[in-house]
């Protein structure tokens, strides 16, 4: 059997498993990854965090994630439960439970809120890769959050959710806006939103990942200055399409991972390619395409290479509940 028909077959399982989730009663979540399209890394900090400013962008491609209360003959009917499932060519991480931020994010609520039934099942169906630079940890924490308040009452907007969201980690609370937004800070200060872009994306992928710590460190050896015009322009984007791409942080991770730079210089080379960037320390490069066609292209030629590669767009999307 081939891979493609590896891939058809574990598609169709994870369908028909997904129509049995939707029986039993199970909320549905849509989990979204994202871009940085501008990262800027400043100084380092005392308490040893960076200065930074950055613009996030939703995309289309998103995990699945399925929630529940536990069934009462659960062995452990008071802990969070958190099962990880691969989907067509996305290893899922091998994670305990009690390590998954998803299964964080639930106890962190609940402590915020002062409940102690945080017994739920979390299924989480990846489709965005891990090591990739794309935010599928922070988004299944936010979907966690989102689906936790649901089971338990809470309205949508309750002010616990996004506190939550900001102590689990700096894009967490991002997700649960979704579609772009001018971040500074660490990272995780709101500025403001920006118009999303609707453009077509190819993501490509090597095998591994770079150590984010270690290319925080590298950086520090050799801070890569950001241009006065660079950050007067983000400063004054309106939509994400006016934001030039730009990460002072990708030289260190092609430091420590040199095939993200013959990626990098690959798709430069690609036909239809406008623009091409590392999101956050790696390893996923994306490129901006000038359509569909040209993404679906550009990836086919990046999978002739053994190279992970996915067809997806930017997009308004966001973490939310589409099914209960």
């Amino acid at each position: 059997m081939n891979q493609g028909t590896n891939d058809i077959t574990a598609d169709a399982v994870a369908l028909q498993e997904r129509d049995t989730f939707c029986a039993q009663g199970w909320l549905k979540l849509v989990s979204p990854a994202k871009v940085n399209l501008h990262l800027a890394i400043g100084a380092r900090r005392p308490d040893g965090y960076h200065e930074a400013t950055t613009v996030m962008q939703a995309l289309n491609l998103h995990d699945v994630v399925y929630m529940r209360r536990k069934l009462a003959d659960d062995p452990e009917p008071e802990v969070p439960s958190v099962r990880m499932v691969s989907c067509g060519d996305v290893v899922a991480p091998d994670l305990p439970s009690a390590s998954n931020i998803a299964s964080k994010a639930v106890l962190a609520l609940a402590q915020l809120v002062g409940r102690n039934d945080t017994g739920l099942e979390i299924r989480i169906e990846k489709n965005i890769p891990a090591q990739g630079g794309l935010g599928g940890g922070s988004s299944n924490a936010a979907a966690a959050l989102v689906g936790a308040a649901s089971l338990w009452g809470l309205a949508s907007d309750d002010p616990a959710i996004e506190q939550a969201a900001r102590m689990l980690g700096s894009d967490v609370a991002f997700f649960l806006h979704g579609g772009c937004s001018y971040y500074e800070g660490t990272g995780e200060k709101f500025v403001r939103a920006l118009q999303p872009s609707k453009r077509a994306v190819a993501l490509v992928k090597p095998e591994g990942g770079v150590s984010t710590a270690e290319a925080y460190r590298t950086f520090d050896a050799d801070p890569q200055p950001v241009p006065e015009d660079v950050a007067s322009a983000v400063d004054t984007a309106e939509s994400a399409d006016d934001v030039a791409l730009f990460n002072n942080l990708a030289p260190a991770s092609e430091m420590l991972m040199p095939k993200l730079g013959e990626v990098r210089q690959w798709l430069n080379n690609q036909q239809g390619v406008r623009g091409v960037l590392l999101c956050g320390s790696g390893a996923t490069t994306f490129a901006v395409c000038d359509d569909f066609t040209c993404a679906c292209k550009v990836v086919a030629e990046a999978r002739k290479l053994g190279l992970w590669a996915r067809s997806t767009s930017f997009g308004s999307l966001r973490v939310m509940q589409v099914s209960s």
